[in-house]
């Protein structure tokens, strides 16, 4: 593994920090909770980063069958044609996804770790399909044919970098609880007004890298 390998799963991982779900029930988490807000954010934290290491670890030892008439296919004319027209798509569509009012993460009815579980597995499941970075970073680790201790820590790495952003949140809360209530709130503000953001800027970058893959950048 070279540098620039190690900075293009780590660039990928930087994009999945902005997870609408886990910023947004971060913020909801250090506002309502009166008690117990380190051990019930970080139950949510870790629940999340086992389901996406758990699908990783899945993956990972799937797809490695199939790697080799894949990348045989996405070689072709016909697969760089493809990925240019859905990385123009991605581009294009990236600078057009309308702002709409969130509904909000699903929010338990009481605050208890049994509920945190449930709700780092819901938002998990709800947000996977999504998680383009992610599956990019996989298809990486799959075709430069790593080792199982190769590729087991980078993953076990790209998913801490994942949850960061909700430590952060919370190392900052606990050293200035008092200064954090407005910060929290104008965060809480910004999710309520729109959860378009993040999508369009990883719809940006993907239909950027797509459209690089593809030979037209």
């Amino acid at each position: 593994m070279n540098i620039e390998f190690l900075l293009l799963i780590g660039a990928l991982a930087l994009l999945d920090m902005f997870s609408p779900a886990i910023i947004g029930v971060t913020v909801y988490i250090l506002l309502v909770a009166k008690k117990n807000q380190i051990r019930l954010l970080l139950t949510y934290l870790i629940t999340v980063a086992l389901f996406y290491f758990s699908t990783g670890i899945f993956l990972m030892l799937g797809l490695h069958v199939l790697f080799d008439p894949i990348a045989n296919l996405l070689s072709s004319y016909t697969a760089r044609l493809i990925m240019t027209i859905v990385g123009g798509t991605l581009f294009i569509g990236s600078w057009l996804v309308p702002k709409k009012k969130a509904k909000g993460a699903p929010k338990p009815k009481a605050l208890h770790v049994s509920a945190m579980v449930v709700l780092g597995i819901t938002t998990s499941i709800l947000e996977v399909a999504t998680a383009l970075p992610y599956f990019a970073a996989i298809g990486i680790l799959t075709s430069n044919q790593l080792a199982f201790y190769e590729w087991l820590p980078l993953l076990a790495a790209y998913n801490l970098v994942m949850i960061t952003p909700g430590i952060i949140l919370l190392c900052l809360h606990l050293l200035f609880r008092g200064y954090m209530i407005k910060p929290l709130r104008k965060i809480q503000t910004l999710f309520d007004q729109s959860t378009s953001s993040a999508l369009s800027w990883i719809m940006f970058f993907v239909g950027l890298i797509l459209l690089i893959n593809g030979g037209m950048i």
